[in-house]
């Protein structure tokens, strides 16, 4: 059976995403697989995959915004900017709540940032972390990110947790190296755990045991979210059959009596056609879901 739908993982620590991706490979018996974000493999938490019809989906999530809980150790720098690096320096701090606090809320709102050498961003062909790995460190341009909001949760004795939504592209462990320097002792990430990424809350998160069950008892359906699910801010339409065609044969296609925006447009049976955006009455598909062999 075609299985096509969005199922959000729990990554445990220690996998790559590529790993989840391979093991549900071939626990789901399915080639068409990819997961929407990168987390390294000391992160756990929210990690979309996304199967079949869906993978055409992933780059969505890949774009949207995101939400950790992140360990913030200060006194401490490191070559990869958490605790699984070699150490650079160490520093005595005695930093209060209050100081920190302050600190924090420097990093809201747009802002530069520069990736860390330990990347898989490529360079000239080359990826940064195999420089790295080889002690070459390359000057690396500053990208533009925003943090949406930044809360210290809780610690102290210079550990402390905190919770960030941001955008994509934001390194968590180059903020947490970026609020030490600022504080004048250094700091790395000790911990990180993805709870949002789009659509998609920890509470909605499966086990990778949890996910193996359900195929192998048949009841994937349980788990397994459709594809639409992935764009809930935007508006349901419903096409009768003659534009259900010209959709699905790429045919030019206008909607009138529509407002302007996007749309999540549907057949007269309820399949999820495409994500289209309406400019003045023109409908502009965005990305198609159906499946080929439906277009007839």
């Amino acid at each position: 059976m075609e299985i096509n739908g969005i199922i959000i993982a729990d990554k445990p620590a220690g996998w790559t995403s590529h790993d989840v991706v391979a093991k549900l490979r071939g626990v789901l018996r399915e080639k068409r697989i990819g997961h929407g974000g990168t987390l390294d493999p000391m992160a756990t938490g929210v990690l979309p995959i996304f199967i079949g019809r869906a993978t055409a989906a992933a780059e969505f999530c890949e774009n949207a915004e995101k939400e950790y809980i992140a360990g913030l150790r200060l006194g401490y720098v490191t070559d990869t900017q958490d605790i699984t690096g070699n150490i650079i320096s160490t520093c005595e701090t005695s930093v209060d709540t209050s100081e920190l606090s302050a600190v924090l809320s420097r990093f809201l709102g747009s802002q530069k940032q520069i990736p860390p050498m330990y990347s898989a961003i490529k360079q000239n062909g080359q990826k940064l972390y195999d420089l790295a790995r080889r002690g070459i460190e390359v000057p690396r341009p500053a990208r533009e990110i925003t943090v949406f909001d930044i809360e210290l949760l809780d610690g102290g004795e210079n550990d402390y947790l905190l919770r960030i939504a941001c955008s994509k592209g934001t390194y968590i462990r180059t903020l947490c190296h970026d609020i030490g320097q600022t504080l004048g002792c250094g700091g790395v990430m000790s911990s990180l755990r993805r709870t949002g990424a789009g659509a998609f809350h920890i509470s909605m998160a499966k086990t990778l045991s949890v996910i193996q069950a359900a195929a192998s008892s048949g009841n994937l359906d349980e788990i397994i979210m459709k594809t639409d699910s992935m764009f809930p801010e935007y508006q349901p339409a419903t096409l009768n059959q003659m534009d259900t065609a010209k959709i699905k044969h790429g045919a030019q296609l206008r909607a009138r009596d529509m407002a302007d925006g996007r749309y999540r447009f549907y057949g007269p049976d309820n399949e999820f056609l495409a994500l289209a955006e309406l400019v003045s009455g023109e409908v502009r598909v965005i990305k198609r879901f159906f499946a080929i062999g439906s277009a007839k």
